[in-house]
């Protein structure tokens, strides 16, 4: 038995999401390049399924409750008290996270501008107890060319990044981006490695974009701009 959930409908796109025993179910149908959903989630090009897992429970979650959970593999974030959990990563996610890392750590660490960061991380807002996000990749500001204390507050992320996860998609194109606009995180990006694109939003804009070619980003202070050639990124991602 399924229980409609919500659906839109764009020039290019529609999509229905259901709710059914074991989660919620997006299906979209072939579309343009790229499409803006009404709730902005940036989707590749033609006709791709999700699974998308709910929030763990409705339980109020602290971090000193997530401390606790056994080492297990998977993610265990929570915003104002809700727990997501994310299962571990696969190869082609963690061959996207380790040439991000290195190239950004190649344009930024040595400037004074930012440090770029991996999770496992700590990263909190708003009540401290009750919130923890772990970006894949993230760089965070320097002041005065030194890091602030961690753990590292989201007001002061300039990038956030994830590494769509197939198994929770809304999470990344949905919760999280609403939560590091809302609080300020300076650029927002999100690689899918199967369709090879980076859906972006700068700041508080709701107005993301999907790229395919080529992602620039420059921060201030930054005197060079840093420029990742998609197809080429992807393929030594991938070798």
């Amino acid at each position: 038995m399924v229980f409609p959930f919500f659906s839109w409908l764009s020039n290019d796109v529609k999509a229905v999401a259901v709710i059914d025993p074991s989660g919620i179910e997006l299906v979209t149908h072939r579309a343009g390049r790229s499409a803006m959903l009404r709730d902005d989630i940036l989707l590749p090009s033609g006709r791709v399924v999700y699974r998308m897992g709910m929030p763990a429970t409705t339980h109020d979650w602290t971090v000193d409750m997530l401390d606790a959970l056994p080492d297990d593999g998977q993610r265990y974030e929570i915003i104002d008290g809700e727990l997501f959990v994310t299962p571990a990563p696969g190869e082609g996610h963690q061959d996207i996270v380790k040439a991000l890392l290195v190239r950004l750590a190649g344009y930024i660490d040595n400037s004074g501008v930012g440090s770029v960061m991996v999770s496992p991380a700590d990263i909190w807002r708003g009540e401290r107890s009750r919130n923890r996000v772990q970006p894949d990749v993230f760089v965070i500001r320097r002041t005065h060319g030194k890091r602030p204390e961690y753990p590292y507050h989201l007001n002061g992320v300039l990038l956030a990044v994830e590494v769509v996860s197939p198994g929770n998609p809304l999470l990344d194109y949905h919760t999280k981006r609403e939560l590091y606009q809302r609080e300020g995180v300076g650029e927002y990006w999100i690689f899918d490695p199967e369709a090879r694109i980076v859906s972006r939003w700068r700041g508080r804009d709701e107005r993301g974009e999907t790229l395919s070619v080529e992602l620039c980003w420059k921060p201030d202070g930054m005197s060079s701009e840093f420029v990742l050639n998609l197809p080429q990124f992807f393929d030594e991602a991938f070798r």
